[in-house]
């Protein structure tokens, strides 16, 4: 019947009937690209300020099932680097998409159109960089696990895997977006995984997870994979999906009771430990920052704060990043510092320190006999914005988003910041993003954390994003966080991650809290990051078992 029903087509008809299947095809191949960029767009929506947290359990999983599946089959296998790209450009693309914000630069005398062209440039590249940590990961599962058919196996492997990539990247000059920080602020039980390996520990339970449930839906036609998977060989009556989705149920609800757990205990705030400390969001725009204009109200919005929060009795009081974008000579004969001088209160003051034709972003500890008692300088600059990557090759095409004319270096990084108080934890801005800054400062004796930053750059996704950052540092640390910004988000965080109070955006704000400084140290702080290296260790071995025969 079919035969006839052809014979009566037309050469048209048939020329159409094979179009049509062509374009099929091509939409069919299409799918699997689609499924990648759609579920890391899905893991975009997980960070702050969409706070989604809950689909980072199972928005790496259709990413795991394309890139072991199309291993595994040579008639349909999808090249994994282009599938990895759409998700990781999915994921980064959104999460990291407030760096348009950056655009109009014309208050700095860049053109509209050049200004739009650095800004998108910068979003795709960021965009692009994490992608590649993606497509990394995807090329090494296809290489270690192209013949493991065990699930678990992978699992082991491919989240050793992922969090060695992380650290790779977070050593860099350009991180921000870890699998991690997609739980916070609202997932507080898991982040407290934070407290035994940093970072790691939350991303590993991400992918494990999602690897499990990723394995459950490979495993699904259970004969043909019972006989592959010699663990189950005598209980291959049970459906192996099963196996596999009931460990990830299981693995998220236990780390979970662990995270709730270290959650869960009591903070200790003994009355002699108690520091009264104000913050002043001075809420000067980029525009007019570095104008006379900003000058004249930065210098009276940060005095007439400090005068208010010493009224009230504060013990010290924290400023943002460059409150006073001037040199250490301007700022010590600046009216903030005469104040000092007059009510005796301790200031942190966010400033620029000058060396020569160099200078350092710098967060200046005032006594208050109104002299420099100590300084730190910010180690980790943001690339392109504060400095240019490569500048031999790419100085003459990208040009320096600062207005300054001297050229800014960065801090040391084993720096140290003590204050009339005592020893504190200092991150200035980017440096929220790299857990390793703050967790050598609190082995080096650091009792609580000073976070000064300007997100005045960017659209208002950042703060949000970047309270999330300072919310893990807290946590990880086991310390109280207090976060003064130029227009917001400021805020004090207590060393379970609970933000006690935060301000309102674009907003002029004074306030103070009572923070409680702290000497206890995490098992994060005293080992570092142990779970990535025992995981690679880990699945080194189990690869080496399977993979190598044995006589």
């Amino acid at each position: 019947m079919q035969q006839r029903q052809s014979k009566k087509l037309s050469p048209a008809d048939r020329l159409r009937q094979r179009e049509q299947q062509k374009q099929g095809e091509r939409f069919t191949i299409l799918i699997p690209y689609l499924i990648a960029l759609f579920s890391g767009v899905l893991m975009g929506l997980t960070v702050a300020p969409f706070g989604a947290w809950l689909l980072a359990w199972i928005a790496l999983a259709p990413l795991w099932v394309l890139v072991v599946s199309s291993s595994a089959q040579r008639k349909h296998s999808f090249p994994p680097i282009p599938l990895s790209l759409a998700w990781g450009i999915g994921y980064h693309g959104v999460a990291l998409s407030w760096i348009t914000g950056i655009h109009p630069m014309t208050w700095m005398g860049v053109p509209w159109l050049a200004s739009l062209a650095i800004a998108l440039f910068c979003w795709v590249f960021i965009s692009l960089w994490g992608a590649a940590l993606v497509a990394s990961w995807a090329i090494a599962m296809r290489v270690f696990c192209r013949s493991i058919h065990n699930g678990f196996v992978r699992v082991l492997i491919g989240t050793a895997l992922w969090c060695a990539l992380e650290a790779l990247w977070s050593a860099g000059p350009l991180y921000w977006s870890s699998l991690s920080y997609t739980q916070s602020p609202h997932n507080l039980a898991i982040l407290h995984l934070g407290q035994l390996s940093g970072p790691s520990a939350v991303t590993a339970a991400i992918v494990a997870v999602n690897g499990l449930i990723a394995e459950a839906f490979i495993n699904r036609r259970d004969a043909e994979s019972a006989e592959k998977n010699f663990i189950f060989s005598s209980v291959s009556s049970v459906p192996l999906r099963f196996f596999y989705f009931g460990s990830a149920v299981a693995l998220f609800i236990t780390l979970h009771l662990i995270g709730f757990g270290l959650y869960s205990r009591p903070l200790a705030q003994l009355p002699q430990a108690a520091l009264k400390v104000g913050i002043v969001q001075g809420n000067v725009p980029n525009e007019i920052k570095l104008y006379p204009e900003g000058f004249r109200r930065a210098i009276e919005g940060y005095t007439s704060g400090y005068l208010a929060l010493a009224d009230q009795g504060v013990d010290a009081v924290l400023t943002p990043e460059g409150a006073l974008p001037f040199f250490q000579d301007a700022i010590m004969g600046s009216s903030l510092v005469t104040a000092v001088r007059e009510k005796g209160v301790v200031a942190w003051i966010g400033g620029f320190y000058k060396q020569g034709s160099s200078y350092t972003n710098s967060l200046f500890a005032i006594a208050g006999d109104g002299e420099i008692k100590s300084r730190y300088g910010k180690a980790k600059m943001v690339p392109i914005g504060e400095y240019i990557p490569f500048e031999s090759i790419l100085g003459g095409i990208i040009s320096r988003l600062s207005p300054l004319d001297e050229h800014q270096v960065p801090g040391s990084p084993n720096q140290v910041f003590d204050t009339p108080f005592g020893r504190a934890i200092v991150g200035i801005c980017y440096e929220s993003a790299f857990s390793g800054q703050f967790r050598r400062q609190a082995a080096a004796g650091g009792q609580f954390i000073l976070s000064a930053s300007n997100d005045a750059h960017y659209s208002a996704a950042m703060p949000a994003q970047h309270h999330a950052q300072d919310i893990m540092r807290a946590i990880e640390t086991d310390r109280w966080a207090v976060r003064a910004t130029n227009t917001g988000y400021s805020a004090f965080v207590n060393p379970h991650g609970k933000t006690v109070w935060i301000s309102g955006h674009n907003t002029y704000e004074v306030h103070t809290e009572t923070i409680y400084r702290r000497q206890t140290q995490t098992l994060y702080v005293r080992w570092g990051d142990w779970l990535t290296p025992s995981l690679l260790a880990a699945g080194t071995l189990a690869w080496c078992l399977i993979s190598c025969p044995v006589n």
